[in-house]
């Protein structure tokens, strides 16, 4: 398989439609017992070729730092957002990964006439999509723009629990495993409990267990 996607059938669909500016979205986050869920929106150029891209998840980190800094260099305009714990816990994470993706749609430089989503979903039970849009069942895999958004939501929020998280909170070694219910985290869990960026909505069996 090629490192370098090529242009895309999602994409294409679209312009051949006439539509000229069109946008990726992507959201990373969701599973985690703790901190935001970030979402991310990006507008590349027509066409335009990114080698090595692909899905976040299929990228080591090292390659997705790299792709970063080249996704911001190349996009036409780009915008992450992110919903904090607490909204995620006050609502529930379907509704807060689309905001999250709404916010970051909202922020870009640019109008998109057009939203790819990543999914089948575009509303939760408080919030929906309201930029025109299509849903894209494995999207980072059949629009550039997509994958291109995953990368930076990834990034992004990796970025945030290393960086930010991990240094308020050491105890939980947040930088190790990203807050994913890791067998290290729910051991950090059991000896200091949990800490104001879990997701105490995520921790029910936790909480319920002997």
């Amino acid at each position: 398989m090629s490192d370098i996607y090529h242009p895309w059938a999602e994409e294409d669909r679209l312009f051949d439609a006439g539509i000229k500016i069109v946008c990726g979205v992507d959201e990373a986050g969701a599973g985690p017992l703790m901190g935001p869920v970030y979402a991310a929106a990006v507008i590349l150029p027509p066409h335009a070729v990114i080698e090595g891209l692909n899905d976040s998840k299929a990228l080591s980190e090292k390659r997705r730092e790299t792709l970063y800094d080249v996704i911001v260099e190349r996009a036409l305009a780009w915008s992450v957002a992110r919903v904090e714990a607490a909204e995620i816990d006050a609502t529930d994470i379907l509704s807060a990964r689309m905001k999250a993706m709404q916010l970051a749609m909202d922020g870009l430089d640019l109008r998109p006439d057009h939203a790819l989503i990543d999914g089948n979903r575009d509303k939760g039970k408080s919030f929906a999509i309201t930029t025109p849009h299509t849903c894209v069942v494995g999207g980072d895999g059949k629009s550039e723009s997509i994958a291109a958004a995953s990368v930076l939501a990834k990034v992004s929020r990796d970025r945030y629990v290393t960086e930010v998280l991990d240094k308020r909170y050491p105890q939980y070694q947040f930088a190790r495993h990203k807050g994913y219910g890791t067998k290290l985290h729910y051991a950090m869990l059991d000896r200091y409990g949990p800490c104001p960026e879990h997701r105490m909505t995520f921790l029910k069996k936790w909480e319920a267990k002997p």
